[in-house]
């Protein structure tokens, strides 16, 4: 496996212009002009505009939501107009165990994402599905904990990481609040040493065995589709728990996106694209460079997928600036000291 872990090479869009999602084939009646045959001004008249079309994904807007960066972000994308938006987990703070209080965080979420222009799909995170609560809210709210639809030809496979069994929740659970208790006390640093933070599946989750069947089930219905996405919260592939999935696509091509650890990373497995997205409004850690806010923007073609990952700071308005009054706002931690 190798690992690359930088930013140089960032696309910073200024942006004047939407991003083209014509899924049509441009024709002659499409495209007119009137020149005399013979030399053009131009170098080419074959369009880029053939079966393709382009969704973002927004990743860890909490954990330690930093105000106002979830808005920016959703303008933002109108700006872009994807045909789709994914989210990759972390949707509310999740840390009550009370449903009403988590039940206020989902409207306020909801009130906030309601303004995109596209479709917005759901992935849970640690703070939407750990424990029992949680998880009836979200069933009630959104329905299922994880699903697959096919758009465009194109499989997505949303998976849910906080797939454990009952009891194992139950453990979860206790030491999260306990440690949580102690996160908001006066001395939060002696949470790093408790029980919750030595759990394997606080880092990379867990996807239970009748999930691993409803997917490998998925897979073999579509063997038709021309690419397949796979969205987590947590890197379950970096253990034993995703292996039947990767095996039951076997030689097809497919990329996964996760969040989780709050930085951005890229590695190739299996030859395949494997990303850890950074954040989208979600805290940040002022030592680490690949900490930022940013959308990421895919293209999907017949060749497969073109992804641009977008700072926040530099998707620009017709004004030259970031909408929402957010030219004032830090978007990486690291560069804000």
């Amino acid at each position: 496996m190798k690992s690359n872990i930088s930013t140089s090479g960032w696309l910073i869009a200024f942006l004047v212009v939407l991003t083209p999602i014509a899924c049509v084939e441009v024709t002659k009646s499409d495209f007119s002009h009137d020149l005399p045959e013979g030399a053009t001004p131009w170098l080419s008249d074959q369009f880029d505009a053939k079966n393709k079309f382009t969704f973002a994904i927004v990743t860890d807007l909490n954990g330690g939501e930093r105000k106002g960066i979830f808005e920016i972000a959703v303008e933002q994308l109108n700006l872009l107009r994807p045909e789709l938006i994914v989210t990759v987990g972390d949707l509310v703070d999740g840390t009550s165990s009370n449903a009403d209080s988590i039940a206020m965080e989902y409207d306020s979420f909801d009130e906030r994402a309601r303004k995109a222009k596209a479709p917005l799909f759901h992935v849970g995170g640690n703070h939407d599905l750990t424990d029992p609560v949680m998880r009836k809210v979200w069933k009630e709210r959104y329905g299922a904990h994880y699903y697959h639809f096919i758009y465009k030809n194109v499989l997505f496979l949303m998976l849910d990481t906080e797939d454990h069994t009952d009891a194992r929740r139950q453990e979860i659970h206790e030491a999260r609040q306990a440690a949580i208790k102690v996160l908001d006390g006066p001395e939060p640093e002696k949470a790093q040493g408790m029980e919750y933070f030595k759990i394997p599946e606080r880092v990379t989750g867990s996807v239970g065995e009748d999930q691993l069947a409803y997917f490998k089930k998925v897979i073999a219905d579509h063997p038709e589709v021309s690419w397949t996405v796979l969205f987590m919260h947590k890197p379950i592939w970096k253990t034993e728990g995703l292996q039947q999935i990767e095996s039951a696509l076997a030689e097809r091509p497919y990329t996964l996106f996760n969040g989780h650890f709050h930085s951005y990373s890229h590695t190739l497995k299996n030859d395949r694209d494997y990303m850890i997205l950074g954040t989208t409004g979600g805290h940040q850690n002022e030592k680490d460079p690949n900490s930022f806010d940013h959308v990421t923007l895919v293209t999907m073609t017949t060749e497969g997928p073109v992804i641009a990952n977008l700072r926040l700071e530099g998707i620009l308005n017709k004004y030259g600036k970031v909408p929402l009054n957010g030219d004032s706002l830090c978007f990486q931690a690291s560069r804000c000291q």
